[in-house]
């Protein structure tokens, strides 16, 4: 695909959509706020990821060569993302009794099942924090003695030694930074720890000898490391959720600027990254988003109730990533029938054709509106309704209509070439019922309606809903079932 309409990104750091000037001619580097692998991640978390994914799909799809890195966070972020609370995977790992380092094994694995679910491409980096701690030593040396000072807890950063701290946030105000611990002897109330003492008498089970004494590094150390190691600074994209824009991030450009000995913010490349983006929240309205409300939305748990997790997927790219996205069962189902019409219509093709090597100009209109989507700043639910025009094409080459979906799909990752439609249908855990008895209920129903027995065909329906199957006569898909 040819860069002919330019590709534009909101950047949070300017608040303006700005047309991409790779730093590197051809290339496209992009690092993205991985996991802190302490818990399951959520919904509202993936949500992130799907975002930095289709991002990283529009810049192949543009012709950019990708290097995308994503972190794994498994030492030094405490409960609170300022500087509050306790280490989460000591936490965690001290509650499930066992090693920190068999904690964080057992949630990246879990954390890289809901990638491959999801059907998110692996990055060209899994950055794993602890592989990293004597890079962060040095960073930290290079830094110290302009930038930090020593108190009994740790070596901070002083944040008025650097230009327009804050201006990712818009909020430089000590009222705007509330969410930070008031630790004493901090000389501004939002310096941060760039490296954390073990507090005398303690034992942590990650823990490293430094100039400031045993301890480890900070979280928000890790990622100015991390992204300036593996993809050089400046680099092109920093991605995250928008919770990171108030404190994780400003508190990244800050070690950034000191590092490379960088001024002001209004030229955004000082920041360590030309652009910062970040996707909006899900919002689920019963609570169940945070991981601190015991049972919260796992990825695990639709699949769980019957629903792929492509309908997730789907679901997360019907909204504007900078949009709100509320979660519903009934959206989620939605998003589920959506995507089943589209690999009906796929399967249909793959019936008549294979994918041809080109396409006739009757879908170069089509092709060029999408790309006009995905250009203007990942407008991804304008790009779905052209695909989804595309498949309603009538009277044209089999061939070149699924090699102008496998096109398309590429961006949007719905694997609309590999899934059937039979894919879809997962059989919710608390199933009980065999689907060949599903099946020969439906037959005997099936019959009694044809000979007006609605008596008979009315118990059978009954029949089938106490063991939690729910008959649909009137969907126009033609699935006649599903456990509810």
């Amino acid at each position: 695909m040819t860069d002919a309409i330019p590709l534009k990104l909101f950047n949070s750091l300017t608040r303006q959509l700005e047309p991409f000037q790779p730093v590197h001619p051809g290339e496209a580097r992009v690092y993205t706020c991985g996991p802190t692998v302490y818990n399951y991640p959520h919904i509202g978390n993936m949500r992130a990821y799907v975002f930095a994914d289709v991002l990283g799909r529009t810049l192949s799809f543009k012709g950019y060569k990708l290097t995308h890195v994503i972190n794994i966070t498994d030492v030094g972020h405490l409960t609170d993302d300022g500087d509050e609370g306790e280490d989460k995977m000591e936490k965690m790992a001290a509650a499930r009794a066992q090693s920190i380092w068999d904690t964080a094994k057992h949630y990246t694995e879990a954390y890289w099942a809901d990638i491959k679910a999801l059907n998110i491409r692996q990055p060209a980096h899994w950055s794993i924090a602890t592989d990293y701690v004597p890079a962060m030593i040095d960073f930290a040396k290079s830094i110290a003695d302009k930038h930090c000072y020593e108190l009994d807890s740790g070596l901070y950063f002083d944040v008025s030694t650097v230009a327009d701290y804050g201006r990712l946030a818009r909020a430089n105000t000590e009222e705007g930074e509330g969410r930070i611990e008031a630790v004493e002897g901090k000389r501004n109330a939002a310096d941060f720890a760039i490296w954390r003492k073990t507090p005398p008498g303690e034992k942590r089970q990650m823990e490293w000898d430094s100039p400031w004494g045993r301890g480890a590094p900070g979280w928000h150390l890790e990622c100015s490391v991390m992204s300036g190691q593996l993809l050089g600074f400046p680099f092109d994209i920093h991605t995250g959720g928008i919770d990171h824009r108030e404190i994780h991030h400003p508190n990244e450009i800050a070690q950034n600027q000191a590092f490379c000995c960088t001024n002001g913010l209004d030229v955004p490349a000082n920041s360590g990254a030309r652009v910062w983006m970040h996707n909006n929240f899900l919002v689920e309205r019963s609570g169940k988003m945070s991981k601190s409300s015991g049972e919260f939305l796992r990825l695990q748990l639709l699949i769980d109730k019957g629903y792929h997790p492509l309908a997730y997927r789907m679901m997360c790219l019907q909204a504007h990533y900078r949009s709100e996205l509320e979660f519903s069962w009934d959206g989620l189902g939605a998003a589920l029938v959506r995507l089943k019409r589209l690999l009906m219509t796929v399967g249909n093709l793959r019936a008549q054709a294979a994918p041809a090597e080109s396409w006739g100009p009757k879908f170069a209109p089509f092709l060029e509106r999408f790309d006009a989507a995905v250009s203007d700043d990942l407008n991804t639910p304008v790009a779905l309704t052209v695909l989804e025009e595309v498949a309603a094409l009538k009277k044209v080459d089999a061939g070149e209509k699924l090699a102008v979906i496998a096109a398309m799909d590429a961006v949007l990752g719905l694997g609309l070439l590999t899934l059937e439609r039979a894919d879809l249908r997962l059989r919710p855990k608390s199933a009980t019922i065999a689907d060949s008895e599903i099946a020969r209920l439906l037959d005997a129903r099936k019959e009694a309606r044809a000979n007006k027995d609605f008596a008979a065909s009315d118990a059978l329906r009954d029949e089938l809903a106490a063991q939690g199957v729910e008959v649909m006569d009137g969907d126009a898909l033609g699935w006649e079932w599903r456990l509810s």
